[in-house]
């Protein structure tokens, strides 16, 4: 049994359509990033999935359970992390601990051990008599995980969970994932951060309401909009990238260029040969460039994929 399955669901508000016959399975134990633009339809897709929106067409099954029908064993079974902190600021730690535990049912000597489990596994300890207003980015995800976590859910929807925290945070948060996936726990993760998509097992992108790829990393990668045969990438790493850039966007031999992590990157036909480019940039003034070939990234597959799902749209 899949933690996800859905067929054709649909939510539409009037005349707007959110989200568009989505068909979708996510395995068991896996971590799935669910990937978009804002506006895409991820947030909608995530409120139907926990039981609290409605869908106006089509089914989903959630830990084997009805969106429509079982809405309340479905909430039982999951945890949400929302992407905006939504703790009460002004309770200590601990006191939010409590408040979610007994808000899941969770009484006595159980909600005494689930607190404990959970402070371990988020090293809350230190914090646990301070307000959450007083923590720091980092911390309150941490804490807003482990409110997640107290009454041990199957299933986490974790909404951009390290939006806004640093990148020490980050990857510390990231690891925390890694544990709980290795646990047996399914997690289904929207970001916007690319290193965060290659770190997940499957990926699926939403665009325009629609579902128009679903993948591991690698897969995605091998898509035919995407690993052409008739070019190929390579980055230029050169002491002045942006002045490159301007030079190369203009060469004949260009089909795409674009700025990463301080090097250009650019596609080029098969045929064309590294010191084409490099001579272009010599003949600009720009002596010293060193040309490498390069695999897509996912970021070259959401650009390839958005560019065709909208010349799709164009000629429909």
């Amino acid at each position: 049994m899949h933690a996800i399955e859905a067929q054709g669901l649909t939510k539409r508000f009037g005349s707007i359509v959110a989200v568009d016959h989505l068909d979708l399975r996510v395995e068991r134990g896996s971590i799935f990033g669910f990937l978009g633009p804002n506006g895409s339809g991820k947030s909608t897709c995530i409120r139907m999935f926990c039981g609290l929106l409605e869908p106006t067409e089509g089914r989903a099954l959630v830990n084997g359970f009805d969106i429509v029908r079982q809405s309340e064993e479905i909430k039982r079974t999951i945890g949400y992390m929302n992407q905006s902190f939504s703790l009460y600021r002004d309770l200590t730690v601990k006191e939010n601990l409590v408040f979610f535990g007994r808000i899941y049912g969770l009484s006595g000597g159980r909600l005494r051990a689930r607190m404990a489990a959970v402070t371990e596994l988020l090293e809350l300890g230190p914090y646990a008599d301070r307000r959450a207003a007083d923590l720091s980015g980092g911390w309150r995800q941490r804490l807003a995980l482990a409110t997640a976590l107290i009454h041990e859910p199957d299933l986490l929807f974790l909404d951009e969970p390290t939006s806004g925290i640093d990148p020490v945070a980050r990857r510390e948060l990231w690891n925390l994932l890694f544990h709980l996936a290795a646990q047996g726990r399914t997690l289904f993760v929207t970001t916007h951060y690319m290193d965060e998509a290659e770190r997940c097992h499957t990926v699926g992108y939403l665009y325009l309401s629609r579902l128009i790829a679903c993948g591991t990393p690698a897969e995605l990668k091998a898509l035919p909009c995407v690993s052409q045969t008739n070019v190929r990438m390579v980055s230029v790493a050169i002491s002045s990238p942006a002045l490159a850039l301007a030079v190369l966007q203009d060469a004949p031999f260009t089909r795409s260029a674009t700025l990463r992590e301080a090097e250009v990157r650019l596609t080029i036909p098969t045929e064309t040969p590294d010191s084409a480019v490099i001579a272009a940039l010599e003949e600009a003034g720009l002596p010293g460039a060193r040309v490498r070939s390069v695999e897509p990234s996912l970021e070259d597959v959401f650009v390839a994929l958005a560019e065709e799902a909208g010349r799709e749209d164009h000629h429909s």
